[in-house]
This record gives C-alpha cells, sequence and structure tokens, in this order.
C-alpha cells in the first residue's frame, strides 16, 4: 500500500480527520484536495469560493452552532445525547486553534422569553449556543489547523479524486487526477458540498444506497441592525421554523449576520448571494437568509438541478444577483435604482440589479416566503417594511444522503463517507464531528 489512508477533501469533516488521525500518530495518510492552499484561494473567484484549503467555511463567517438540533442529521446516527458531547469536543479544538472564548445564547431567561414571544407569532425558536469565529479569523484558524496536520499528514492542493477503488466489496484506493493510483486500506471520503455531484456518481458506480435530499431556496434579506437588535444581543444567530398556513411548507431563518454585509457567491456559471459577518467591524445592516425547503417524490429526483434552474433564471433576468424592496415586491413592480435611492435600507452588495423577483420564484415559494416575513414582523417590527430589501437567490444545495453505519461507514468496506458531501452534515461543527468520528473508527480498527 502507498497509505493506510486516504482523505478526500480538506473542508472541516476532512480537516478534522486528518487532525485525529495525526494526533494519534497513525501514519502514512494523504489528504488530497481539488482546490487550492489556503493562501492562494481569492474569495471572489468563482473556482475558489467553496473549493480549497477549509472548504466553504473558509470565507463564511465561522458560526460554530453547538446545538444537535441544527447542521446536519448525526444525532439520527449516533443519539442526541453522543452528539451533544462531540459537538462540544470539536468547538473546543477550535478554541484551542484561535477560535474566540464567547459563546451566545443558550438556555437562558431572555431565550425563553423569546422562545415564548415567537410561539405567539407562529415561529418556533430552535434554543442553542453559537461561538462566532468572524469572516476574517476563519483564515487565521484554518491556517493554524493546517500547519498542525501538515506534520504528519501529506497534503495535496490542486489534486482532484477522479474514482473511488474497490474490489471485493473493500476499498482499494483512490485514482487521482494525474493519473496515479494510490493503494490504500482505508478511505474517508468528505468531498464537502462542491463535491456533492461528485460524491453522487461515486455512490452510483459503487452501489452505494442513498437518498435525495431537500433543496432550500430563498432570499438574503437585508434590513437596519436595530430591527433585530434585542434578538441578535440575545442570540447573536436565530433559528426561527415557520410552516405556512397555505400550503404548510417549511420556512428557516439561516445564517443570521448582525451588522454584516451580502455578498455573491460564483459557483461555475452560476452566481447566487449570501452573508457575512466580521468580529472587528460592523456595517449598520443585519442580513438573513429565508428559505424553503423543496422535496419531490416520483419521478422527478433531483432536487439540485432545480435549485439551479432558479438559480440560473435569476442571473438570466438580473444578469447576476437581483435586489429588490419589499415594499415593491408587495405592490407588484420591479425595484429600480431611483426606487432603491430612497431606500431607508442602503444595500451592503452594490453589485445587486434591482429587479422582480416574482419573475424567479414559483407562486408557492414566494408566498411562502412573504407569510415568514409578516410573522417575524410580529416579534421584530420593522422586518415587513417596504424598506427591508430582497436578494436572489439563496440555494443551499445537499449531496444525496449516503447510508452510513454508526461509524459512518458505507457498505463498501472501509469506505467511510463524512461532512456535507455525504449529505449527513449542514453546518461547520457537524461536519468537524463527522470527521473525527470517521478517523476515531479507522483508529480503533488499526488496534484490533
Amino acid at each position: 500500500m502507498d497509505y493506510k489512508v486516504v482523505i478526500i477533501g480538506a473542508g472541516p469533516a476532512g480537516i478534522f480527520a486528518a487532525l485525529t488521525l495525526a494526533q494519534a500518530g497513525l501514519s502514512p495518510v494523504l489528504l488530497v484536495e481539488q482546490g487550492k492552499d489556503l493562501k492562494d484561494r481569492n474569495r471572489h473567484a468563482a473556482n475558489d469560493m467553496l473549493c480549497g484549503w477549509g472548504g466553504a467555511g473558509a470565507f463564511s463567517d465561522g458560526k460554530l452552532t453547538l446545538s444537535p438540533e441544527v447542521g446536519g442529521f448525526l444525532g439520527d446516527i449516533v443519539g442526541t445525547g453522543a452528539l451533544k458531547d462531540l459537538l462540544a469536543e470539536a468547538d473546543g479544538i477550535y478554541v484551542r486553534f484561535g477560535a474566540p472564548d464567547r459563546l451566545y445564547g443558550g438556555m437562558t431567561p431572555e431565550m425563553e422569553e423569546l422562545a415564548d414571544r415567537a410561539r405567539l407569532a407562529d415561529l418556533e425558536l430552535i434554543p442553542m449556543a453559537i461561538r462566532h469565529i468572524g469572516t476574517e479569523n476563519c483564515l487565521i484558524v484554518l491556517d493554524r489547523l493546517k500547519e498542525a496536520v501538515s506534520r504528519s499528514v501529506d497534503i495535496r492542493t490542486n489534486c482532484r479524486a477522479v474514482k473511488i477503488l474497490a474490489d471485493e466489496g473493500a476499498v482499494r484506493g483512490v485514482e487521482l487526477s494525474d493519473g496515479r493510483v494510490v493503494r490504500c486500506r482505508y478511505v474517508i471520503a468528505a468531498p464537502g458540498r462542491c463535491g456533492a455531484p461528485w460524491m453522487k456518481e461515486q455512490a452510483r458506480l459503487l452501489g452505494l444506497p442513498s437518498q435525495a435530499s431537500p433543496v432550500d431556496i430563498g432570499v438574503r434579506v437585508e434590513l437596519p441592525a436595530v430591527v433585530f437588535k434585542e434578538i441578535t444581543d440575545i442570540t447573536y444567530e436565530s433559528k426561527f421554523v415557520y410552516y405556512t398556513k397555505t400550503f404548510d411548507d417549511k420556512v428557516r431563518t439561516f445564517c443570521m449576520n448582525p451588522y454584516g454585509e451580502v455578498v455573491q457567491e460564483r459557483n461555475g456559471s452560476m452566481i447566487t448571494v449570501n452573508g457575512h459577518s466580521y468580529a472587528s467591524k460592523k456595517t449598520a445592516n443585519t442580513n438573513f437568509a429565508l428559505l424553503l425547503s423543496s422535496a419531490f417524490t416520483e419521478p422527478f429526483d433531483d432536487p439540485i438541478a432545480y435549485g439551479r434552474y432558479i438559480a440560473h433564471l435569476a442571473n438570466l433576468l438580473g444578469k447576476g444577483v437581483i435586489v429588490q424592496r419589499l415594499g415593491d415586491l408587495m405592490a407588484g413592480r420591479r425595484s429600480t435604482r431611483e426606487r432603491l435611492a430612497r431606500c431607508l435600507t442602503r444595500p451592503t452588495l452594490q453589485e445587486a440589479i434591482p429587479g422582480d423577483l416574482s419573475y424567479v420564484f414559483p407562486y408557492r415559494h414566494l408566498l411562502g416566503l412573504v407569510e415568514m416575513l409578516h410573522a417575524l414582523d410580529k416579534i421584530a417590527p420593522g422586518t415587513a417594511s417596504r424598506h427591508t430589501l430582497l436578494y436572489g437567490v439563496e440555494v443551499k444545495f445537499y449531496s444525496h444522503r449516503i447510508q452510513l453505519s454508526p461509524e459512518l461507514e458505507t457498505s463498501v468496506r472501509n469506505l467511510f463517507a463524512a461532512g456535507d458531501g455525504a449529505g449527513i452534515t449542514r453546518g461547520l461543527l457537524q461536519a468537524s464531528v463527522s470527521g473525527m468520528l470517521a478517523a476515531r473508527a479507522v483508529l480503533k480498527r488499526e488496534s484490533q
């Protein structure tokens, strides 16, 4: 064998798998990442935004959510109690490598009062503790993690895994983009969000049982920070869930950024919207996503293609990201630069093009998003103001969820899957935990 373990992907799952193996002294280990090294990545480049050392989290604002109810489905695999302990352990590692000490939220009296107010507005507040690293600090933490891992793990960036090789029901190695076949005893596949289509294809080729995951489609909401100040002072990021009156669809808040900025993401030819917040600088606005989950049944089984279609439609109409005042949307007219100039909310994404999101979203989606805004207005007056800005579209793609054992092993022996690419996580901390779990399973077998 060339290596005992090959790890595919250098996002949170792959990094924490490598760190766990390195700290245990297991070698030789190879980590391959199709994107660039951290120092070479550019947040404004399409190919760098999601790929490279640190994965999609490198240019995020680094929220670590310490709740087993948010950020993935590991609780279904290992149990809620065990996951809670694992999240705390992974969080402690981030702190050791430079994440700030401060925690927001938790079940405090203020949080309980906010949860009661949410219920009166037909909203469910998911209480949780959050650690905010900050966009500028994420790079520092990731660089320190790389330094620790690289002491005993062979890291190759700009190196794509083409195919996972298996024979007689067990993994045998990985074929790389340079034509080399690397033989190994174990593979931990953690390709991340940008590797989701690749992971789906590998699952098909290897015959791994999997199921389609819903796609989340919605808008990025931007409003004056004072509107949500009372809430963000308590929780920093609040997770509200709403079920629409008309269709009973689930709508949720996601990635709330107090005093943050709206940014655009490039993923190949597709441009979508996202949000960041820094630890050391502030804007006058708060932004967050409103996402509506869409699941499909026969005969359609490709929710990722559906989400891409909606995103490309917005790009076709707006030549990129579209921004619209809520007041213009409700009045049935497009926003213009003249109308935006009179808007009390000053947009932080200057590249967004004024337009009309009613041409982009299906009626069912648009109605659900508007219902949610009015529900939020009951606990944060001003949310449904005509001066609230809506950017579209924001899409969260999730891989086919691969069927895994409690050790995160697939139906192919010694092939483990972790992170967002396996469809089992949706956030930094659960992805990190999944990498730890897969690596520990490898270490257990090596010790037997």
